[in-house]
């Protein structure tokens, strides 16, 4: 389950490719800024990191994404600007249904929002609300590669292919 959790926010973070695809942006180095509420309890957890991203490793997210084993695009679409997307996953006994809008402002600001639940409940969690604004930074920093994720305390997650 936490996989379906990281790929439900990437999915947001990235959006899914298809016929409807959303614009590329901008390759370089992403700031980005997410809230998650879960519910019942209403507890409300904000984090930030900064991500290196070029379109082949944009591709490679979503293809993972839409490779999902027991995942399904129950529907997408991209018109003006704004793409929106359900998804449901069936993994074990457990439901899990997301259904979100990222908002293309420009090539270097998207806004995404995500509303997905939990049957059964994961952790006491029966639903969450996940926001995420990304701004793009400028050049990835020497030495980091698509797919580096770097922390506010540093540390360095490589999401990449290799």
């Amino acid at each position: 389950m936490q996989k379906l959790m990281l790929a439900v926010a990437t999915t947001a973070l990235l959006s899914i490719a298809s016929a409807t695809d959303p614009p590329e942006v901008k390759e370089g180095l992403w700031s980005v800024q997410t809230a998650t509420t879960s519910s019942p309890s209403g507890k409300k957890t904000e984090g930030s990191y900064t991500i290196c991203r070029d379109h082949a490793y944009d591709q490679y997210v979503r293809t993972n994404e839409k490779n999902m084993k027991g995942c399904t695009t129950v529907s997408e679409n991209f018109q003006d600007g704004v793409y929106t997307s359900e998804i449901r996953c069936k993994i074990g006994s457990g439901n899990v249904a997301s259904k979100g809008t990222t908002t293309y402002k420009d090539d270097t600001s998207v806004h995404s929002e995500s509303h997905v639940t939990y049957d059964p409940p994961l952790g006491g969690v029966s639903e969450s609300t996940i926001v995420i604004d990304q701004k793009f930074s400028g050049k990835c920093p020497e030495g980091t590669v698509p797919g580096d994720r770097t922390n506010p305390d540093g540390t360095v997650i490589h999401l990449g292919k290799d």
